[in-house]
Order: structure tokens, then C-alpha cells, then sequence
């Protein structure tokens, strides 16, 4: 296994085990639920956006390694991101994750999952988030799955 290989796992691991931005958000403006029946994964987003900047984020998540080190990545990501960039970097990800094109220089750390690709099953797991977060943008109030 490469070193690159080994330090993507090592990431991914450590966002598992201490997510970051797992809370529930009394005060958000936005919130979506989503479900990934394949695996059984389950989250909440949480955003509060103020003049189209998402000023907070936050989840909670019962599910996988790969779909909570997913959603502990995009929060961070996401701080401070106006709506149009976070659209962006959902295409972006969505892109990396699901063809050969590789990942943008604008996903940063987030490419440490650009080797779900390679598992079409471990692509629900990692993408839930994103669309639980386009549901939570968007006040769908129906339930966002992988499916």
C-alpha cells in the first residue's frame, strides 16, 4: 500500500473516530434528514445560512466509517462557503467520486474519499451528506437518500 494510500485511510479514520461538527443545532436555518438504505447509514445536517453564506454547520450521523468521515469533512469545508460555492463544490465532489476525472485542487482535503470510486456501494455512503446537505439548501423536507 503507498504512503498516499496509508495517509487517505489515516484521515478518513480519525474523522470516524472524532468528527468534527457533530452536534445537533438548536438554531439552524436549514435542516435536512438523509438515509442511505444500502447501508443503513443516517444523518442529520444542520446549516444556518445569513445573506446566502453559511455562517455554521453541523450533523448528526449513525452510520458507516466512510459516510461519517464523509460528513465531518464537508462541514469543514463548508464555514464561511457562499451557496453558489457550495453548489460547486458539490458538482466537484460529486465528479471525483463518480468518474475518472480525478479531484479539483478546490476540494482540498476532501479528496482523501476519492478512492470510494472504486466501490460503487462506499459512493452512497460518501456522497449522503452532500445530498442531505443540497435537501437541508434546498427545505425539502423529504427524507434525501443515496438511492
Amino acid at each position: 500500500m503507498s504512503d498516499l494510500r496509508d495517509l487517505y485511510q489515516e484521515v478518513i479514520f480519525d474523522h470516524n473516530r472524532n468528527p468534527r461538527n457533530s452536534r445537533a443545532m438548536a438554531d439552524a436555518s436549514h435542516r435536512a434528514d438523509g438515509h442511505n438504505p444500502l447501508c443503513g447509514d443516517q444523518i442529520t445536517v444542520y446549516l444556518k445560512v445569513e445573506g446566502g453564506v453559511i455562517e455554521d454547520v453541523s450533523f448528526e450521523a449513525h452510520g458507516c466509517a466512510i459516510s461519517t468521515a464523509s460528513a465531518s469533512l464537508m462541514t469543514q469545508a463548508l464555514k464561511g462557503k457562499r451557496i453558489d460555492e457550495v453548489e460547486a463544490l458539490f458538482g466537484d465532489f460529486h465528479k471525483m467520486t463518480t468518474s475518472e476525472t480525478g479531484a479539483s485542487e478546490r476540494l482540498g482535503k476532501l479528496a482523501v474519499l476519492e478512492g470510494v470510486r472504486e466501490y460503487p456501494a462506499r459512493v452512497k455512503c460518501a456522497t449522503l451528506a452532500w445530498h442531505t446537505l443540497l435537501a437541508a439548501l434546498e427545505h425539502n423536507h423529504q427524507t434525501a437518500t443515496t438511492e
